[in-house]
């Protein structure tokens, strides 16, 4: 890595604050933008992208897990039990991206991410505000009540582990595959199925993400050709936006940002699949 060509690419740190405040403002995922911008504006390889993209994404979540453990919002029994399914699926995924052909990643990343994006549209569109109360006598299961830091409680049931296992690791292959997925549908199903109230749902998701991406990008670092003359820009960017974010918070409603983004990333990735095709 020569210092010319790490200087050569300086304007991926602006770039990185601007995408990690919008995340951080709005509750959108982040994470969604870096492998495309990676592969089309900056000119990586598919392999090169994704792992990138997943590297950027541990260091921002990771700021986030810490702040979500400290307010007492994070249910471990899910997280444990995720894990174990989360982890060796996206470590799957992300070999599987190092080893098929470039230009057939590429397609497989542009299809990906249309599917996703259409996902995040579908969930916006149904997703209903959870009100977080006393848990009626006609509720089966298990009660479990979290006390919060800020002394708020929440009482719920805990979804079925078979199902959340199985989407679970869904997310967490195409996340080694393409940077991208898992919270997603974690999140969803855990606040639409599991009628989990939205803070918990979040907080431990993005738990479950960030130990999850940690192999995922573990095996890009080791077997992979890591750009790091981009990630040295992206990974700063992600912290300073990780500051930014929470201050303006609310100034985007986030269910509008969420469908905005959603329809760049369907045009994202027809662009992605077009390049390749006509390459």
């Amino acid at each position: 890595m020569e210092l010319e060509e790490v200087l050569s690419v300086w304007w991926v740190y602006p770039v990185s604050v601007a995408v990690a405040t919008l995340a951080l403002s709005s509750g959108i995922s982040g994470a969604l933008f870096f492998a495309p911008f990676f592969l089309l504006v900056v000119g990586l390889t598919p392999a090169q992208a994704i792992g990138g993209g997943l590297m950027t994404e541990l260091l921002g979540t990771f700021f986030g897990t810490m702040n979500y453990v400290r307010q007492g919002v994070v249910d471990f029994t899910i997280v444990k039990a995720l894990l174990i399914v989360t982890i060796p699926f996206a470590m799957a995924g992300s070999g599987l991206a190092l080893m098929i052909d470039a230009g057939a990643l590429q397609v497989v990343f542009g299809v990906a991410l249309i599917i996703l994006a259409v996902f995040m549209l579908w969930t916006n569109l149904r997703r209903v505000e959870t009100v977080v109360g006393e848990a009626t006598t006609s509720t089966t299961g298990h009660i479990t009540v979290m006390n919060a830091r800020d002394g708020r409680e929440y009482r719920y049931v805990r979804p079925s582990r078979g199902i959340s296992q199985c989407l679970g690791s869904f997310g967490a292959f195409i996340t080694g595959l393409m940077s991208s997925g898992l919270p997603e549908i974690n999140t969803t199903q855990l606040v639409l199925r599991g009628r989990i109230p939205p803070r918990i749902a979040v907080g431990t998701s993005i738990t479950i993400l960030t130990v999850t991406v940690f192999f995922a990008a573990g095996i890009h670092a080791i077997a992979g050709e890591t750009a790091w003359y981009v990630v040295v820009w992206s990974i700063p960017g992600v912290i300073t936006g990780a500051q930014i974010g929470p201050r303006i918070q609310g100034k985007i409603p986030a269910n509008i940002a969420e469908r905005m983004l959603a329809m760049v990333f369907v045009a994202v990735g027809i662009l992605v699949i077009a390049v390749q095709i006509f390459d």
